[in-house]
């Protein structure tokens, strides 16, 4: 008996799986809030340079504020105001409306003057992060996931090593300590390093809930479990939209969205470990105690009689000894190789995409909170659709075929003026349904084809090698100075490359969980195990 067959006999998806997927709503609804809240955070309001240097106690002051603005600032082509540069001295004929050959610019030399319509303070007002300084504002972001990046190896190794519930419990404690530092940092670089801190902790939630919500599913019901947990994905969008509606200050807008995992660490005393991993580590007494737990809380009780620890035990029938896996296990052998770098390059892709697009909300002609909505909203029917794709067509092709998509919209993105703004919005909120579509995927794909023993190093890995991508995909922005439509043309390229690459992945629809590497190199069974690399 596998412990497959374990899960469906005590019900794989009852009322224990639905208070697990619960208990982690809490945590998990705060990952996208913070992995997209430099949309609000880092928003970069409308400014100008601050004129008041040029007042000369003479006619200057005696002018309108309009007046003002009309002899120091310069315009550009389209009529606004320059934002980064001024007049050396007031160009008082602008009054009556001739303009002199002999204009003289200089950067703006007493800081600049924002429009607070829309944010009471981000982080670029707090630390002027405009002009010559727009890049730090980017960095920030970078800077984040680069700890994301940074803590999904280390959570991976530590949760295949200490368990799954451990390190969550240590994943909550440090994502809220770090996030209230960051809210109340005194400078940028202790800003930034908090926030680098932050990203780390919560790649443990993003990678180690979703491991133990899959390894406690059976075959039957992993892909709807895996489309409901995604869905918190989308909640937490909406509640990071709706708080950032009513919180215009960037300070207590991060404590805002760090909130609920104050209910998350009290919640935390009713999780329950992966019986899976448990019975990779021999501990048959604490997974046999979990087991019956399920079942009873399942109402299938009178199973239990008929499980035992030896039953269990048998459930993991390959002996591994007292080895210790790592990273290197994932790239040892062929097989599992094959898996490691296809699977590497496919997340890059999706989390590069996904990226480019929702963090770059302000260039579809709404403002950035509808935006923020409008993606949100469409991600709730694209994951039903999902579901019904990943259960008719398999994952592999589902996969296949949603990068592509994404790679055409942004293709076609490319050739919409941007005064199209309704076309442009409708495309972009297509492939950001398709981008979330990939998201969704590739985690259960994921789950299904890395064995028990690796899986959250495997998971890990992949989530190392994506926020890579999620990384330089801000920075990429910073390439429109070079050519408009280079940034949207460079997302495009990984995206269809990516799609391509998932082709060669192997196809996991109704298989079993592999357990141990050797389910991978040298299958058993073909009638209950067809996952074969092609």
């Amino acid at each position: 008996m596998k412990f497959d067959d374990v899960l469906s006999e005590i019900n794989g998806f009852g009322k224990f799986q639905v208070k697990m997927f619960l208990i982690q709503m809490l945590s998990r609804i705060t990952l996208p809030c913070h992995f997209l809240l430099d949309n609000f955070m880092g928003a970069v309001p409308p400014h100008h340079c601050n004129i008041s240097t040029l007042d000369d106690g003479g006619i200057f002051g005696n002018l309108t504020p309009y007046q003002q603005l009309l002899v120091s600032i310069p315009t550009e082509q389209d009529g606004t105001l320059s934002s980064c540069q001024m007049f050396a001295k007031p160009q008082y004929e602008y009054l009556s409306g001739n303009r002199t050959e002999e204009e003289s610019f200089v950067e703006c030399q007493s800081g600049w003057v924002y429009d607070n319509s829309d944010f009471k303070s981000t982080l670029v007002t707090e630390w002027d992060l405009v002009c010559s300084r727009k890049g730090m504002n980017k960095a920030t972001t970078t800077i984040f996931f680069i700890g994301v990046m940074i803590g999904a190896p280390l959570f991976g190794f530590l949760s295949d090593r200490f368990g799954r519930r451990r390190l969550l419990l240590v994943s909550y404690l440090s994502s809220l300590a770090f996030a209230v530092l960051s809210a109340f940092s005194t400078s940028y670089v202790m800003f930034t390093i908090m926030r680098f801190f932050t990203g780390m902790s919560l790649s443990g939630i993003s990678i180690i809930s979703i491991a133990l919500n899959v390894e406690w599913c059976s075959i039957e019901h992993r892909t709807f479990s895996s489309v409901i947990i995604s869905l918190d994905w989308t909640l937490g969008n909406l509640f990071l939209t709706g708080i950032a509606f009513f919180v215009r200050d960037w300070r207590m807008l991060l404590v805002a969205v760090s909130s609920p995992l104050i209910l998350a660490i009290f919640a935390w005393r009713w999780l329950p470990e992966s019986a899976r991993w448990l019975l990779v580590k021999k501990n048959a007494e604490a997974a046999h105690h979990y087991i019956a737990k399920c079942a009873e809380t399942n109402n299938r009780s009178e199973c239990i009689a008929t499980i035992t620890s030896k039953t269990l035990l048998e459930s993991a029938e390959v002996d591994t000894g007292d080895k210790k896996y790592t990273i290197v296990d994932l790239f040892r052998t062929p097989n599992i190789r094959k898996l490691a770098i296809c699977s590497g390059i496919v997340w890059y892709g999706v989390a590069f995409t996904y990226y480019g697009i929702s963090l770059n909300i302000t260039g579809f002609g709404l403002n950035p909170f509808l935006t923020q909505f409008v993606f949100a909203s469409i991600e709730m029917p694209i994951k039903i659709a999902v579901y019904f794709s990943l259960e008719k067509i398999g994952r592999k092709h589902s996969q296949v075929a949603v990068l592509l998509s994404v790679g055409v919209c942004l293709f076609i993105n490319i050739f919409v003026p941007k005064d199209k703004w309704i076309i442009r919005t409708t495309v972009a909120v297509l492939g950001k349904s398709m981008s979330e579509a990939s998201f969704t995927i590739i985690f259960l794909y994921t789950m299904e084809f890395y064995p028990t023993v690796v899986r959250q190093n495997g998971l890990g890995y992949n989530s190392f090698v994506a926020r890579l991508g999620v990384s330089i995909s801000p920075l990429i922005m910073l390439l429109e100075d070079v050519w408009q439509f280079l940034p949207t043309a460079i997302y495009c390229a990984v995206a269809v490359s990516s799609g391509l690459v998932a082709s060669f992945l192997p196809e996991t629809l109704n298989t079993q969980l592999p357990e141990f590497i050797e389910d991978i190199e040298k299958p058993r069974n073909k009638s209950t195990r067809k996952m074969v690399i092609q």
